[in-house]
């Protein structure tokens, strides 16, 4: 049995679990074959500590893939595939009113340069949270820990967590992301180009 290298762009452990969640299901569909791996390496976005628009988290997700393609070409790593994760709030207005959603977002790439993009879907966040963030520059990390009285609420359920009373944690977001973006690989038939 072949073993198969999947870097993520970083080392929190919600990120790293919601990768091999993802794997556990569809990993098999991939390779039949393969036993997978997860690696986390923590490589910089390339966008701000809170991403607040749908463009800067697609960007920060894939600047971490990329981020790691490169590591893995200098380095010469084995990894197949090259796994960016980003959370951030996509702000519209909506007659007026400024709505704030939170979003996950992953980017995946493999080692010959395909990639693609999943979204996690979105929830709405308060306006007082929201505020914290967008209008005074909070950390949503440490927005969230203040907001819920917590601390260290990104690294166990995460701000998804507290919004829907953990129906949906952060890593649960973050594996629907991982499988719609890893939807064109394990199931290439349907996105080959005609």
């Amino acid at each position: 049995m072949q073993k198969i290298l999947v870097a993520v762009g970083s080392t929190r452990r919600p990120k790293l679990n919601a990768v091999w969640e993802g794997l556990t299901v569809f990993g098999p569909s991939l390779d039949p074959n393969a036993q997978f791996e997860v690696v986390g390496v923590e490589v910089e976005s390339g966008v701000g500590h809170t991403p607040t628009t749908r463009a800067e988290l697609m960007a920060g997700a894939r600047g971490r893939a990329e981020a790691l393609s490169h590591m893995a070409q200098e380095r010469n790593e084995a990894w197949r595939y090259f796994v960016g994760l980003e959370g951030g709030l996509d702000v519209v207005e909506e007659n007026g009113r400024r709505l704030v959603f939170l979003e996950n977002w992953a980017y995946v790439a493999d080692a010959s340069g395909r990639g693609a993009y999943g979204q996690s879907g979105s929830i709405l966040i308060p306006a007082p949270l929201a505020a914290e963030v967008l209008d005074r520059g909070v950390e949503l990390a440490a927005a969230i820990d203040a907001y819920a009285g917590g601390h260290g609420i990104r690294d166990a359920q995460g701000a998804w967590g507290v919004l829907t009373r953990n129906l949906i944690t952060r890593q649960d977001a973050f594996r629907i992301a991982v499988i719609n973006a890893f939807a064109p690989f394990f199931n290439a038939s349907l996105y080959r180009d005609a």
